[in-house]
């Protein structure tokens, strides 16, 4: 019987990836733990292994497609046994990725992926007629964030299977400012919901410059997503900014004994403790001194975390990434280092596992090493904290009523209001502050 392989959802959030290569071919025997194909997420490049065994009848979705849905058949096996021709005309059929769907080859209409699968037919409010009186096709969800956005699907071109609307379409349609002044509110309420803030559609932007003096490169997933996440940040997170100047001459001085001292192997240092390690680390400690700030917010509760999972932004092509050193507060300095360069390699080649990434309770924002005196973090959900740090520069400073000369570090520390008021990120960044300017208690 033939086996059918399916795109994997490989963290809990993803709905979509692109197949980025096959590693296997039509004909090919391959076994349980064989890795058979690198999927792209928005974040990281991932190997898929396979299941079964079995011997490949036929690749369904081509290398290099991008969109492919989760559960969408990517590729079907012949079983032990059967042959590789019928197994590839017997495969059983599977959604295919919109991005790869045509007119002519699409599946028919099915409903949009929810929470819960929705009947392949809505028993109830009938998709809307086209101006023209034809009627829209359009799934559930579609026509729903439809409604709430005050936006009139008959007015959407869709891209679904059979020009059907979906939710992108829907999405695209709000950012666009397209498809309103049709749709009223809902009987009984003051108003259909304000829709999200409008984004800058192609022909808003492109009419303010000269034809030929630009050129369209295309947003990929993961520039899509740091878009959305921080756009929603913005609009929901009532930020608060607590500033401090931190003295580091001491952890300067702390940092050089400890790296002349780290043992040796191969002639090389076994760690190289980076200022941003020691950062790390004061802010874990802080944490763990200032329990109430260790938090996330929900409607319903304030989320007290038992660790400082410490995430720290680091710069990709293409975007940023935020990898995680979970249970900071447990791990010494060298640890911290070493597990930061492994993260940060693996983060720069998209090799991050989801678990890696995703998550934790707070982060660390580092410019300083790119000259950056201070700036302001935006706070990445569900984080309710993220410390911006600038340059290491020397100062002049009043010690004992007298003008002298200190190396000194600027952190603001962004906050959630709703969960960390001023006082307490005062006392927060209170706790960081000692530990930079006395980094001895970071040792004990």
């Amino acid at each position: 019987m033939p086996i059918n392989i399916t795109m994997p959802a490989l963290s809990p959030t993803m709905e979509e990836g692109n197949l980025a290569k096959w590693l296997v071919k039509e004909g090919d025997k391959i076994g349980p733990g064989d890795v058979i194909a690198e999927i792209e997420t928005d974040k990281a490049t991932m190997e898929v292994e396979a299941v079964d065994e079995g011997t490949v009848a036929k690749i369904v979705v081509d290398a290099g497609t991008e969109g492919v849905k989760v559960n969408a058949l990517i590729a079907i096996l012949a079983g032990e046994g059967e042959s590789v021709e019928d197994a590839a005309k017997g495969g059983g059929e599977a959604p295919a990725p919109a991005a790869a769907a045509t007119p002519a080859e699409a599946p028919a209409p099915k409903a949009e992926a929810a929470p819960v699968a929705a009947p392949t037919a809505p028993a109830a409010s009938p998709a809307p007629a086209a101006p023209s009186g034809e009627r829209t096709f359009s799934s559930p969800l579609a026509r729903r964030i439809a409604k709430d956005a005050g936006v009139d699907v008959a007015l959407i071109s869709g891209s679904g299977p059979h020009g059907r609307v979906v939710k992108k379409d829907v999405e695209a349609a709000i950012a666009g400012g397209t498809g309103k002044g049709t749709a009223a509110a809902s009987p009984g309420s003051a108003a259909a919901p304000a829709a999200a803030p409008k984004g800058m559609s192609d022909d808003a932007v492109l009419k303010n410059f000269a034809e030929g003096s630009y050129e369209l490169v295309k947003h990929d997933g993961m520039r899509k997503t740091i878009a959305r996440r921080l756009q929603e940040s913005k609009q929901t997170i009532p930020h608060f900014y607590v500033t401090v100047d931190c003295e580091l001459d001491a952890l300067l001085a702390l940092r050089a004994q400890i790296n002349k001292s780290a043992p040796v192997k191969d002639d090389k240092p076994l760690y190289k403790v980076s200022v941003n390690d020691m950062v790390i680390k004061a802010l874990a400690l802080a944490l763990r001194d200032v329990p109430d700030a260790n938090v996330s917010w929900t409607d319903e509760n304030m989320v007290m975390h038992k660790h400082s999972d410490v995430g720290v932004a680091v710069s990709i092509p293409g975007g940023l990434i935020t990898p995680i050193i979970r249970a900071a507060e447990e791990k010494t300095l060298s640890a911290i280092s070493n597990e930061m360069k492994d993260l940060g390699k693996r983060a720069k080649e998209r090799k991050l596992k989801p678990e890696e990434y995703q998550g934790g309770t707070t982060a660390v924002s580092n410019m300083g090493m790119m000259g950056v005196k201070d700036f302001a973090a935006v706070v990445n959900p569900p984080h309710a904290t993220i410390l911006a740090v600038g340059a290491g520069e020397q100062r002049p400073v009043v010690k004992n009523g007298e003008l002298a000369i200190a190396t000194v570090m600027s952190v603001t520390l962004s906050t959630d209001h709703r969960a960390v008021d001023g006082a307490l990120g005062a006392e927060l960044l209170a706790a960081f502050k000692g530990y930079i300017e006395s980094p001895m208690g970071m040792l004990v």
